[in-house]
């Protein structure tokens, strides 16, 4: 019989740290992350089957601390702190509420309209499908602390809604979706925190 192993894959084309990751069919996703200080826009999948990395558009702003969710085949690149180019030494980095979708029928990205930005400029806040809405919750923003808010794009509706606050604000949380409950587990308050808290979202009709 086969012993416990490691096997090693193929590396991936692009090296980074804190990037996105989703299994959708037989393909492993990998969006965004961090080489340095510096955000990265690559988008990248390795098929499971053939074991081999494929590069797709990457992520149309360059942004770090976005999170990401996969919902009706789409990929959603959500909020941040926006960075300002290699060659623009002025500008400032700050928070977004960008909202930027991959369609993976289509191949392609859009940069939806203004209107379907987020509510709240957020980065570093955790995202998940449930209910039939992308949810954003969390983060940092423009206060001075942790935010505590919540959102909903109803995906029938094409809008963000507002849904109840996390009963305790934090950032650099861990997630987990579950059958409908989205899991936001420990994370940063004032210091450290060892909150876990479960979303339940009524499913759309």
């Amino acid at each position: 019989p086969a012993k416990d192993h490691w096997q090693p894959l193929p590396s991936m084309p692009t090296p980074c740290y804190g990037a996105s990751t989703f299994l959708h069919g037989n393909k492993i996703y990998v969006m965004g992350g961090r080489q340095g200080k510096l955000p990265v826009t690559a988008f990248e999948a390795f098929d499971l089957e053939v074991r081999s990395w494929t590069h797709y558009p990457s992520v149309p702003s360059r942004r770090a601390f976005a999170s990401c969710a996969m919902a009706e085949g789409c990929f959603f690149s959500l909020g941040g702190l926006q960075q300002p180019g290699p060659h623009n030494f002025y500008s400032r980095p700050h928070f977004v509420n960008t909202v930027e979708m991959f369609d993976l029928e289509e191949g392609s990205w859009s940069r939806l309209s203004r209107a379907i930005r987020m509510r709240d400029k957020r980065a570093n806040f955790v995202a998940g499908h449930l209910g039939g809405r992308v949810v954003v919750a969390g983060g940092l923003g423009n206060q001075s602390s942790a935010l505590g808010s919540a959102e909903g794009f109803n995906l029938a509706k094409k809008k963000w809604e507002p849904l109840p606050s996390m009963p305790t604000g934090r950032c650099c949380c861990a997630t987990l979706e579950a059958p409908n409950l989205l899991f936001v587990i420990g994370g940063v308050a004032q210091g450290p925190s060892s909150a876990v808290e479960a979303l339940s979202l009524q499913e759309e009709d």
